[in-house]
């Protein structure tokens, strides 16, 4: 937590006490940032979600936040950015949430109502992830670009032309479930099976290594296996470690040059908490790249996210400035 309100209170740089807020709705908690009309975050905060009775509790608790702020220093609130765990259509409807139990209903109507702000945009929260990447991240200087986020799942987010790419149902960028394994015999969450999210995620990666575990690697002696286990070991040399990291690169590789046949980016940025092992996964994963894209595809830039768990509330913000 950090605040610069002193300056507010002195006229920050020029705001005059106009703010802009980004709120990044998740399953636990719910991050906000309070920005000044020219993108300097000022404050960040968060609460925790509360999902009982079909989350609806959310936006009322998210009116109520923002309006603790806003009156706390006597200011006006002229737009808000919000970004969903789900699909999110043009005009604000989700479209049925994984970890959020609501029902199909207008969030951008719904927060009008609560806190009278007209200015109001709403988007899939890796799209808006994105977008504050390619804002303040690892996407500077480009205006289309696809983050691909590796935790738990493959999340993804398509801007191009500087605008979220968002789908005629609201669900673009589901990278994480693009089939890219025939012959996979087990079931992905989704009910899939040989989706991306099978070996690229945290969680796919440490089911590669122990599906296929090798006796004489350091990994064979550790209790409990992580994703960040499997990229050390490969860092200090171990070759099966290294088989797998170069299996997990392969498929994501290979799913990011089918990305770039149908929207061509300017880059890629990859984020999640997979990315934190660097630039191993770049170097992986660019050469597979360009194993597998047409020629006038090849030699895209590829950066690592940058704003951490503040894409969001970046993104968000992006949306209403």
């Amino acid at each position: 937590m950090f605040s610069c309100w002193d300056k507010i209170k002195k006229g920050c740089a020029g705001s005059m006490n106009k703010f802009y807020i980004g709120a990044d709705i998740g399953g636990t908690t719910i991050k906000f940032g309070m920005f000044s009309h020219t993108g300097e975050l000022l404050e960040k905060w968060e609460i925790k979600t509360r999902v009982e009775n079909e989350g609806e509790n959310i936006l009322p608790d998210v009116a109520a936040s923002i309006e603790e702020k806003r009156a706390w220093n006597d200011g006006n609130i002229m737009g808000i950015g919000v970004g969903i765990p789900g699909p999110v259509s043009e005009d604000g409807t989700v479209l049925k949430c994984p970890n959020i139990p609501w029902p199909v209903f207008n969030v951008k109507d719904k927060l009008f109502d609560l806190t009278g702000v007209g200015n109001i945009r709403v988007a899939n929260d890796a799209n808006v992830a994105a977008l504050g990447e390619m804002w303040k991240g690892g996407g500077r200087g480009y205006d289309s670009i696809v983050m691909v986020t590796l935790g738990t799942g493959v999340g993804g987010g398509v801007i191009l032309g500087g605008r979220i790419l968002t789908g005629a149902r609201g669900a673009s960028g589901e990278i994480g479930h693009m089939k890219v394994e025939l012959h996979e015999t087990e079931q992905c969450g989704c009910g899939g099976r040989g989706c991306l999210e099978q070996y690229s995620s945290a969680t796919g990666i440490v089911r590669m290594a122990k599906k296929e575990m090798k006796e004489d690697s350091a990994l064979a002696a550790l209790e409990e296996i992580t994703a960040k286990d499997i990229f050390d070991q490969a860092k200090a040399g171990d070759s099966y470690a290294l088989y797998i990291v170069d299996k997990f690169a392969k498929y994501l590789g290979i799913a990011l040059a089918n990305v770039s046949h149908v929207v061509d980016p300017e880059a890629f940025v990859i984020g999640g908490g997979v990315s934190r092992a660097g630039d191993i996964i770049i170097n992986h994963v660019e050469k597979y790249y360009n194993d597998n894209v047409l020629y006038a595809l090849r030699d895209k830039e590829f950066h690592l996210a940058e704003l951490g768990n503040d894409a969001g509330i970046y993104g968000a913000v992006r949306m209403v400035l």
